[in-house]
């Protein structure tokens, strides 16, 4: 599980407090699957609450529209309709569910993440060089 950190300034502003603003369900490489659309894909960033445009939640029919102050998801996507795979989703907690299929999941830019994948599924993140 990951666990992003906001700080409080304290007092005079000298001194920061870190406080949790969310807890991640699922980890990067982790495969997982949309709870109601049925594609897979896998994380290869986490927003610790929605950070994308107001424009781009609101075209989300509102009966169906997430809520913002949760983890949001980045995922190399695939969906068994060709015209629409590969692309990539970014998709709130509470849509997604851990992925057990065990037929693989392709995307062109998963080498560009990951190194490989592990025997439980997960895939292994390349070392970042920053």
């Amino acid at each position: 599980m990951l666990t992003f950190k906001d700080h409080d300034a304290v007092g005079d502003g000298s001194v920061e407090v870190p406080r949790v603003i969310a807890t991640a369900k699922f980890e990067i490489g982790m495969p997982v699957r949309h709870r109601k659309y049925g594609f897979r894909g896998v994380v290869f960033d986490v927003d610790p609450v929605f950070n994308n445009t107001d424009e781009w939640w609101e075209s989300i029919p509102e009966d169906v529209r997430p809520k913002k102050e949760q983890p949001y998801y980045h995922l190399l996507a695939e969906t068994p309709e060709p015209e629409y795979s590969p692309y990539i989703a970014y998709v709130s907690e509470q849509n997604l569910v851990a992925d057990g299929d065990d037929d693989p999941i392709n995307h062109p830019d998963l080498d560009e993440f990951f190194i490989g994948q592990e025997e439980d599924g997960r895939f292994v993140p390349r070392a970042k060089a920053n």
